[in-house]
């Protein structure tokens, strides 16, 4: 009986503890604040917090507004604590008229991201496989620019439609693997199959696959990265299609794809919160520009996305795994100390926590809040409180 006791009192410290660190504020918080313009979520949530994922526990959204997570330049914010003792932040709001006619804060800087916000895609295989493709150019040319026209086969195109033209770059893939050794971390460097089957693939354009090797799971293309190069407006329907390439673009190649042209591909209006679960296999398949080593600020694409659960303002802690040594203080003799048994894993060592700000159906984009080491090729994803 005594034993039951004692264990269920250190559950209740464990709950009160895990609770306490769970709304724990900042040492120099301060009472007020005023939203100036420029700020993000996630800066000001860390004005407050350790933990800026917590926001969700400290913010009093108003149910009433029609998205109570909203805030604009000039709102002042105002900590408070309830009956419970749980602080707690609510909002003196701007009139409507002058909310009207500004932006509301993002959750992430906007300069670090826009690119891939706006003209950056990742598309299903499928997708990628029936969209409608360039074939080839007025008077012959290698290459096309604006105001100039472009022939198209494929089929889904209407009269007067605006598109948008781009270019597949990276092809995220999971690997199966029979064996316990580590992958390559530098993503390998390939043509894609279907592309050059076709003989549309440009000779001097290769696309790389950044990949991720798991146990138990065939290979599967987890999508295409495409990124817009120009726009343009459907002529004449046929086979091929005549595109006017629209003015503000970069060249346009042979292969390049088409898109319908979206307007608003993105929403910005989600807040910093922990996940409810991590899912399995989630690493980082790529940095941007397609560097080895990320740090602050810089973007990577995950290997999971919306069919995981992955939802952007999700947090993920990132983690370097652990190498493998060789034990050579118990093992003497060189023999033994090679065999597979006497390897040890180390410990992962944390590297710096990810938002996510834009989710696929099996790849995510985030962006890399704060770090103690650099962030690599095939870091795990945890909880973000997981230390």
């Amino acid at each position: 009986m005594l034993k039951k006791l004692l264990a269920v009192s250190a559950a209740a410290l464990l709950t009160f503890a895990t609770y306490a660190v769970a709304v724990e504020l900042r040492a120099d918080h301060p009472d007020t604040y005023v939203v100036k313009k420029g700020d993000t979520l996630w800066g000001i949530a860390k004005r407050f917090l350790d933990q800026p994922w917590l926001w969700p526990e400290i913010w009093q959204a108003n149910p009433q507004i029609e998205n109570p997570h909203l805030i604009y330049p000039g709102d002042v914010l105002s900590l408070a604590y309830l009956g419970s003792g749980q602080p707690a932040l609510s909002v003196n709001r701007l009139s409507p008229q002058v909310r009207a006619e500004s932006l509301p804060i993002p959750a992430v800087p906007l300069s670090e991201v826009q690119d891939f916000l706006r003209n950056q895609h990742v598309l299903e295989e499928d997708d990628y496989k029936r969209l409608p493709y360039v074939l080839g150019f007025e008077e012959n040319r290698l290459r096309s620019a604006e105001g100039q026209v472009i022939y198209v086969r494929g089929e889904g195109l209407e009269q007067g439609q605006r598109v948008s033209i781009v270019r597949p770059t990276l092809r995220y893939a999971s690997m199966p693997t029979a064996t316990d050794k580590r992958p390559e971390r530098e993503p390998i460097v390939r043509r894609d199959e279907w592309s050059t089957a076709k003989g549309l693939e440009p000779k001097n354009n290769s696309i790389r696959w950044a990949h991720h090797y798991v146990t138990g799971r065939r290979f599967e293309t987890l999508g295409w990265e495409v990124i817009e190069v120009a726009q343009g407006h459907v002529t004449h329907l046929g086979d091929p299609n005549t595109i006017l390439v629209a003015p503000g673009g970069h060249e346009v190649r042979d292969g390049d794809l088409l898109m319908p042209y979206e307007p608003f591909p993105y929403d910005l209006s989600f807040y910093p919160h922990a996940p409810e679960q991590v899912p399995d296999n989630a690493r980082i398949l790529a940095v941007t520009d397609h560097l080895q080593f990320g740090g602050r600020h810089d973007v990577v694409a995950i290997s999971v996305g919306a069919r995981e659960g992955v939802r952007n303002g999700q947090v993920y802690s990132i983690w370097n795994p652990g190498a493998t040594v060789r034990d050579d203080i118990r093992h003497k003799h060189r023999m033994a100390a090679n065999m597979k048994r006497n390897q040890v894993t180390l410990p992962d060592e944390f590297a710096g926590h990810v938002m996510i700000f834009r989710t696929f159906d099996k790849v995510s984009y985030g962006l890399v809040m704060d770090g103690i080491r650099p962030v690599q090729l095939d870091d795990v994803l945890k909880a973000p409180d997981r230390l």
